[in-house]
């Protein structure tokens, strides 16, 4: 017969034994059960002395979200813009294509009636004329009062009222300037695409509307005068005004005097008034602006006492102390040149002479 733990139908072929039956081994009765003592190690005994229960599975390295992709990209794309627009003004893109026009300019020599007025005394020169208030130097061009226009914030209409302002005081009151000597200050403060035109005003003087150095700049022939008094009498106004939402146009229109004497003459020797009305219109974009340059557009000159035979386009050739005007008007204009400019000539008021 089996056993009670062999099966119904005896072991099967093949299989142990019942002295080999690998589970006989791990058979309790009911006491060995009952009297089993049962421990459950505490979380530290199980973490110190025994494999924790749960296997850790290695940690897989995720890739990163749709999400955070697309912010890496967009704070990529912003930090890209910020630096382009740091490097390429906003709204240059609106005028780059904006050729800058060449300077149209008039200078218009006054003829005195009479002989030139003079004395020894500067001051005394002034005070019998018209210039008699006026201010010295560039306490002559001072600032108005300005604000903000539609598209210029107060900061740019300021900053084009101080170029405008440096240019005349520059290209008029420096004794540098003056002599026929010194340029570059007056050169750096015009725009990139004038400064050509400049260039080709000085090295080839022509008095035909573009290319008269005396329409950039005051310069009188050093052979013939200089200065008697550094402490050039000054009075005009400065105005600013927006021409549209890229440019803001600045108008200056000021007076300036000189004394005067011969080249090379003693101290003792008299002095007689020059008088220069400059009428100039400023143009600025916010590059311009950016830069503290200008687009000089129209230059508009009266100088006198001169005489209208001489060529007053190169260099102003005033008339001193008891001089008097050549005989003989300005230069003939012929009609049939193309691009020519009239030749002009003024007569310059009794007025407009120190009474002595």
């Amino acid at each position: 017969m089996a056993g009670p733990a062999d099966p119904p139908g005896g072991t099967p072929e093949g299989a142990p034994s019942g002295g080999e039956d690998e589970y006989r081994s791990v058979v309790f009765d009911e006491s060995f059960v009952r009297a089993a003592r049962l421990q459950e190690f505490s979380a530290e005994e199980r973490i110190t002395d025994h494999a924790p229960a749960v296997r850790r599975r290695p940690r897989r390295r995720r890739g990163l979200s749709r999400q955070v992709l697309v912010l890496v990209v967009l704070i990529a794309l912003a930090f890209g813009t910020a630096i382009y627009m740091g490097v390429q003004h906003p709204y240059r893109a609106a005028t780059a294509g904006e050729a800058v026009e060449p300077l149209r300019m008039t200078v218009l020599p006054l003829e005195p009636e009479g002989r030139v007025p003079g004395t020894t005394s500067v001051e005394q020169l002034y005070a019998r004329s018209p210039a008699a208030q006026f201010r010295v130097g560039a306490e002559g061009v001072p600032l108005p009062a300005s604000r903000h226009t539609a598209h210029f914030s107060d900061g740019q209409v300021v900053a084009a009222l101080l170029t405008a302002k440096d240019y005349v005081v520059r290209s008029a009151l420096d004794p540098a300037v003056l002599t026929g000597g010194e340029t570059r200050s007056v050169r750096v403060l015009l725009d990139a695409d004038q400064q050509e035109q400049f260039d080709q005003s000085l090295t080839r003087p022509a008095a035909d509307g573009r290319h008269a150095p005396t329409g950039w700049l005051v310069r009188f022939d050093p052979s013939r005068a200089e200065l008697a008094d550094h402490r050039i009498r000054v009075q005009g106004t400065l105005q600013a005004a927006e021409a549209d939402p890229s440019t803001l146009e600045v108008t200056a229109d000021h007076t300036s005097v000189y004394a005067l004497r011969p080249t090379g003459a003693e101290k003792g020797a008299e002095a007689s008034l020059f008088t220069v009305r400059r009428e100039l219109h400023f143009r600025f974009d916010r590059e311009d602006l950016r830069l503290h340059q200008a687009q000089l557009a129209v230059s508009y000159v009266q100088a006198g006492p001169l005489s209208c035979a001489e060529d007053s386009a190169g260099r102003l050739r005033p008339l001193l102390a008891g001089a008097t005007a050549e005989q003989g008007g300005p230069a003939g204009t012929d009609p049939y040149a193309a691009g020519g400019t009239a030749a002009l000539c003024g007569s310059l008021a009794a007025g407009a002479q120190p009474r002595l």
